[in-house]
């Protein structure tokens, strides 16, 4: 997602829902200014807006509606200026025209967004600004009714964020924006020992005006000194920078999410960095071994299993997903649990760690080998009996869209 202001064109199909709909309209945005200076994350809220709605155009901050009296062809989304709304509701709202978003009873019960033709900007002044409901004929949403609760992209059951600033202190609420950030199935490490330390560095970061890619170049020399390191069978410092390079991994996507600067290159520097360097330590952690003197006849077929087993996994998961149409972790629950667990980077780095700590970097790695085996298996299994249930006539879909299937 990019910051920008070229025209945005939104095309409609035929609405069902009683509502006129039209072709090649222009989506502008008009922001009533906040009632307070804060930043989070850097980010003043209509920042944020911005943000979200890159292609808007105009947009305008102002504490009187816009002259829209020549613009018929025009959309207006107008939010309030202190309000920080998940982008799902704001790109959930552009598309649905007539529509006010309404806060939470418990969070902020209060007009908050409004989807308007030009028309409608006076009366949407009333609404947004003064805090006034909405005509009985334009429809009042709540997040819950507008954005579903399942985030696809985050792969879990996540109600969209919309709060007010000054509802609650200023660092709880970066809190929230952090937490919501965060992929719901992933590895222990991840879940577990990063987020605090990460929200404070995240938070540095912002400050500092660091992106998002600067921190995963960062992230490419450590995953290239811990390749060096362990060929040299330093496995130590190998660990600490393999280690280091986790952290920063979860630092960057949670910075670009917080700050809303996403953007395809960095997704392909992520994903890719993500997808492609744990073979190749593994394999430069056996070679390591094999030139110093705890090398033994095994460890070579160890090597092999490892970096093989994790070429088969990611075949595995890329089959589930081409199948099913979503990732093999989000299946039922089971599946998410052990996600936490299985044979990925950072469960197989405290493998590794264990053994080293021990004086047996040989056996950590054995103890990798067996557990990419293991899961490889678990995960195999599992894709054959979402086969069965589809060829039963059941439906395979993730769980947390029903957590009741789970």
């Amino acid at each position: 997602m990019r910051s920008g202001s070229s025209a945005s064109k939104h095309t409609r199909s035929p609405g069902t829902d009683g509502h006129p709909t039209a072709n090649d309209r222009t989506l502008a945005v008009w922001v009533t200014p906040p009632h307070a200076s804060l930043t989070l994350f850097g980010l003043r809220p209509t920042d944020r807006v911005r943000r979200s709605c890159p292609e808007a155009e105009p947009f305008v901050v102002s504490d009187g509606p816009p002259d829209a009296a020549d613009a018929a062809d025009t959309d207006w989304l107008v939010v309030r200026g202190d309000a920080v709304l998940d982008p799902r509701l704001l790109a959930a709202l552009a598309e649905t025209p007539d529509t006010v978003l309404v806060g939470r009873p418990d969070e902020a019960a209060v007009t908050l967004a409004a989807h308007v033709r030009a028309a409608g900007l006076p009366a949407a002044t009333a609404w947004v600004r003064d805090g006034k409901p909405a005509e009985a004929s334009v429809r009042s949403l709540g997040p819950d009714d507008l954005v579903p609760p399942y985030d696809t992209g985050l792969r879990k059951r996540a109600p969209a964020l919309a709060r007010l600033v000054g509802s609650e202190p200023p660092r709880e609420l970066e809190w929230s924006l952090f937490e919501a950030a965060y992929k719901g199935v992933t590895d222990w490490v991840t879940r577990t020992l990063w987020p605090r330390p990460a929200f404070q560095v995240v938070r540095a970061c912002a400050r500092l005006g660091l992106s998002p890619n600067a921190v995963t170049f960062a992230s490419y020399l450590l995953v290239a000194g811990a390749l060096w390191a362990f060929l040299g069978g330093a496995f130590g410092p190998g660990l600490l920078m393999a280690w280091a390079m986790t952290f920063l991994d979860t630092v960057d996507g949670k910075l670009a999410r917080v700050t809303l600067a996403s953007s395809r290159v960095g997704h392909v520097l992520d994903h890719g960095l993500d997808l492609v360097h744990p073979p190749f330590w593994w394999w430069a952690f056996g070679v390591g071994l094999l030139r110093a003197p705890v090398g033994t006849d095994w460890v070579e077929t160890a090597t092999w299993i490892c970096v093989g087993g994790y070429l088969v996994g990611r075949l595995l998961e890329g089959v589930f997903l081409a199948g099913f149409g979503f990732e093999l972790h989000s299946y039922r629950r089971v599946d998410s649990v052990f996600r936490r667990f299985t044979a990925r980077r950072n469960p197989n780095l405290v493998l590794l760690s264990a053994g080293t700590l021990a004086g047996r970097p040989e056996l950590g790695l054995l103890a990798v080998a067996a557990w990419t085996v293991a899961s490889s298996g678990f995960h195999a299994v599992r894709i054959g009996q979402a086969a069965m249930r589809r060829l039963g006539g059941d439906a395979v879909t993730p769980w947390e869209e029903d957590p009741q299937t789970s």
